[in-house]
């Protein structure tokens, strides 16, 4: 290693490669940043999951999502570091409702879907009374059994079946296409907070007193969570950094202290890229395969990830019938009444910058979730197909005849990693090895430690850091 200018090598230019690569060339601890950095993308475009498009006269309408969390530090003070503090904004006050047998405004003060008091719950016409009343035991019962790192098993033993199945479970599973059932709940940070003390419920209350303290809860820029993927494109290659597109890796093997990635790109064909250290920022089922000759067993704990697939059909409907959405930012539609929509978001009314010149609306619906049927795999379906189930859908739902003028689908394959009960142990084992047969190569990104962008954000500064600390003990040991 010729330090300070090892070659770090990072797969993938989702938001975590990104973030990876210009954290090694802009450290934030005082660290000597490095200058030789490359991302290898198989695509053609950068940001992964995030890509923003012009729709419907506004510039910048997100096809995947459309903001991250404002009160984990990571996502925003990125976003200001690299020149977006004057272009963030914050959805407005409209509110949410779930479709159970008709529109139910979202109870007041819950927090991932948790209750954090037994009063908005009475107020509200969403659960029966025998749920309610399930729901307002959780302070005196005892501390949680074994829920087995279940989301599903520790909010039913908590709260009763129908908070799970109306609130959690469609809130949750929105955020991660999950069966909450199915699904770890050490991966939900929020909710697996809430698990270390004996009410549920009061904990909760105090959580979310501290965040409603802190400010807004999401936050974006206006011109799309594009414009963070292209202003830190822009900073690693003004820092001197490379971003190879349309190439793929075939393989990472080791050579003794360094490492070496064949390729095969689009332009120059196949090529060999040297590096001291490797961070790995794709998605598990991709990485497996060319991780094989790092390490077999790695390989082997990667491969069997499962992800769902899920489609977003925007679409610009127009009409005196939407004045029924006032006010509401969009709903969610528990599993129980699902056909195949699992929720709805008013776009022009949840973002003020949505609003196009009309008196048209712009609106997301999505569709497909894991755990759906086999053979109902909507991201087959043709666009008009697709079109024509949420327009009769969202008629069944609101009441409302939704009249498309402009539409466009985006189809996530295999796209949301379903973190199993047991994941974080698994991701430990996966460390344990790389940490054991290739100290120079990190794991990050979706499939490993969170979904998020904020959570991708802060696993891309963490293997930042873990690789300048290495390279900056190295040298002071050399010296």
């Amino acid at each position: 290693m010729n330090d300070p200018r090892a070659h770090v090598v990072i797969v993938g230019a989702g938001i975590t490669g990104l973030t990876a690569a210009h954290r090694l060339l802009n450290p934030l601890d005082g660290s000597s940043p490095l200058s030789r950095v490359t991302v290898i993308e198989s695509s053609s475009h950068i940001g992964g999951k995030i890509r923003t498009s012009p729709f419907a006269g506004v510039d910048g309408v997100d096809e995947g999502p459309d903001s991250y969390l404002a009160r984990v530090p990571a996502a925003g003070r990125l976003s200001r570091e690299v020149g977006l503090a004057d272009a963030l904004t914050n959805p407005t006050a409209a509110h949410a409702s779930v479709m159970h047998g008709g529109l139910h405004r979202i109870p007041d003060g819950l927090m991932m879907g948790v209750p954090t008091g037994a009063l908005s719950l009475a107020r509200s016409n969403l659960l029966s009374w025998r749920g309610k009343v399930r729901a307002a035991l959780e302070p005196i019962l005892p501390s949680s059994g074994d829920h087995r790192d279940s989301v599903g098993n520790f909010v039913r033993q908590r709260f009763g079946r129908e908070v799970h199945e109306l609130l959690v479970d469609p809130l949750v599973g929105g955020i991660y296409a999950a069966d909450t059932a199915n699904f770890s709940l050490a991966t939900v940070p929020q909710l697996a907070d809430l698990a270390h003390g004996r009410s549920v419920l009061l904990t909760a209350r105090r959580r979310r007193a501290a965040a409603v303290a802190s400010g807004p809860v999401f936050e974006t820029p206006r011109a799309g969570l594009g414009a963070l993927t292209a202003a830190l494109a822009t900073s690693i290659e003004r820092c001197g950094g490379t971003i190879i597109t349309d190439t793929t890796v075939r393989s990472v093997r080791r050579t003794g202290s360094t490492y070496s990635i064949d390729t095969d790109s689009t332009d120059t064909g196949s090529t060999t890229i040297d590096a001291d250290f490797v961070i790995v920022a794709s998605p598990a089922a991709v990485s497996a395969p060319f991780l094989r000759p790092l390490s077999a067993e790695l390989s082997d704990l990667l491969a069997p990830t499962e992800h769902a697939s899920v489609v977003m059909v925007t679409v610009r409907a127009t009409g005196k019938a939407l004045a029924r959405f006032e006010g509401m930012s969009g709903y969610l539609v528990p599993k129980p009444d699902q056909k195949r929509v699992t929720a709805a978001s008013f776009g022009s009314n949840k973002w003020a910058h949505w609003r196009p010149d009309d008196d048209s609306m712009i609106m997301r619906v999505s569709l497909g979730r894991d755990g759906a049927p086999t053979h109902d795999l909507v991201h087959e379906w043709d666009d008009e197909r697709l079109v024509r189930q949420v327009v009769d859908e969202m008629r069944d739902h609101t009441g409302v005849d939704i009249a498309p003028v402009e539409h466009r689908v985006t189809r996530w394959e295999h796209s949301f990693p379903q973190y199993r009960p047991g994941h974080l142990e698994r991701v430990a084992t996966m460390e344990a090895i790389v940490n054991t047969e290739a100290p120079g190569v990190r794991l990050a990104g979706a499939s490993m430690r969170g979904i998020g962008i904020a959570s991708c954000i802060t696993q891309a500064e963490t293997a930042a850091a873990s690789i300048l600390a290495t390279i900056d003990s190295t040298t002071r040991l050399r010296d």
